[in-house]
Order: C-alpha cells, then sequence, then structure tokens
C-alpha cells in the first residue's frame, strides 16, 4: 500500500486558536511561518503547543539557518528551510537541526523539547534527532544545483516553492505557467528516482489533485489567512 500524501496550510496569524482550529480539522501539519509572519519564538512556542494539543504536526519554516535549533527546543517537530540554492546550505540545515553524530546542533536539555531535563537525556538526543528537515530548492540556482542537493544527508523532503520559482523565471506569480509546472514536473522526477520525497506548495483543489497525481506526498495547501478570507468571500457571495 502506497504511503498517502500529507496535508496542511502555511500559518501566518500569531492566535493559537487558527493553529488549533486546523487541528480539529484533520490537518495533518501546519507550517508556522517566521519568513513571512510576524511570530517571534515565544508566541511560536504558543502556537507549537496549540498543534500538539489536537496531534497536528507543529512544522516552522524559520527565516534563517540560526534559528533551527531555537524552533526545535520549543517543540516543533521539524523544520523547513527556505532559499536553499546549494548542497552547502542543504548541509547546514542539517547539522544545525542534529545532534552527533549527524550534526552539530548546540546541546541543552533544558528546553520545551526535552519537558525541561524531565526526559531521560539520551533519549531525547535520539529522539531530537528524528525531527524533520524540509528544505526548499527554490529559483534556477537551486535548479542548476539540484544534483548535488540531493546528495546532502538528512534531508527529509524537498520543498518546491512555485511563486519563488516563477519569480526567478521572469513570470511573477504565475504558478501555472507551463516552464513553471514543467520545471516542477523535472524537480519531483529527479527527486523520485533518488528516492526522496516531494513537497509543493498549492492554493487551488485543481493543483493539489496536479501535484497529488505527480507523487507529492507533502502538500501544502494555502495560508491561514487566505482560506478565511476566500471562505469570507463564498459567504458573501451566497447572498
Amino acid at each position: 500500500m502506497k504511503e498517502r500524501a500529507v496535508i496542511g496550510p502555511f500559518m501566518k496569524s500569531c492566535d493559537p486558536a487558527l493553529v488549533e482550529t486546523a487541528g480539529y480539522a484533520g490537518m495533518d501539519f501546519v507550517i508556522l511561518d517566521m519568513e513571512h509572519g510576524p511570530a517571534g519564538m515565544e508566541r511560536l512556542q504558543e502556537l507549537v503547543r496549540a498543534a500538539q494539543l489536537t496531534g497536528t504536526l507543529p512544522v516552522v519554516r524559520v527565516d534563517e539557518c540560526k534559528n533551527i535549533s531555537k524552533a526545535l527546543d520549543i517543540g516543533a517537530a521539524g523544520v523547513q528551510v527556505p532559499q536553499v540554492a546549494d548542497a552547502e546550505t542543504a548541509f547546514r540545515a542539517v547539522r544545525e537541526a542534529k545532534y552527533y553524530p549527524e550534526g552539530e546542533r548546540g546541546i541543552c536539555r533544558f528546553v520545551r523539547a526535552a519537558e525541561y531535563s524531565a526526559k531521560e537525556r539520551q533519549a531525547y538526543f535520539e529522539e531530537a534527532n528524528k525531527s524533520l528537515v524540509i528544505i526548499q530548492a527554490e529559483g534556477l540556482e537551486a535548479i542548476k544545483n539540484l544534483d548535488k542537493i540531493m546528495e546532502v544527508k538528512g534531508v527529509d523532503i524537498l520543498f518546491i516553492g512555485p511563486y519563488d520559482l516563477s519569480q526567478s523565471l521572469g513570470i511573477p506569480g504565475q504558478i501555472t505557467h507551463t516552464e513553471v509546472v514543467r520545471q516542477m514536473r523535472e524537480i519531483i522526477l529527479k527527486a523520485q528516482a533518488k528516492g526522496i520525497l516531494t513537497g509543493v506548495f498549492v492554493d487551488s483543489k485543481e493543483s493539489l489533485q496536479v501535484w497529488k497525481d505527480a507523487g507529492v506526498k507533502y502538500i501544502s495547501y494555502s495560508v491561514d489567512m487566505g482560506i478565511f478570507y476566500d471562505a469570507c468571500c463564498r459567504i458573501r457571495e451566497a447572498l
């Protein structure tokens, strides 16, 4: 039996209630966004708690590699690293996310992820090394370096950001343009040939089905505020 695809939204709101609601709706994960969202680490900690409350996987999209360890310390199940254009950046992401022997993450067991030292220390370090590392291969530079990027050990998912890809192709925002789709399909096929899981961002049911049929397993469906806006528009149009 093939593994099913998983789905979840980006969360730009700082309200734990929205994260909690996504969990009650059955979302597999939420991506708590530091890159394009306003939340800092203190608030992210509450969003992580809200996700865990409903059994939803909390993934933090960091704004830079130095925040990887902090995101994992507060309990994120994984990190998503944007703007990875070369193997060196992918390697650094893994190094910052993993303890020895997989990486060089700074050690502290008095953090939330370790239940503030309540967890047995060795068990915590082993468990922590199972955290997901998701890298966003974005733009033509990443495509040029794709083969080397995919050789980096410790990367769990290769995520394709269609908006940034469209910009690098000179057609910003045209995520269904034939050239954007072609490039995305090539990346997915190369990753699948190497047994690497892929992820994509979509903002329509049609695109969701296209990439699900293409074998993508990690699907980010739109953004919390966009989902709410669309729902409000549909209600207003029903009058």
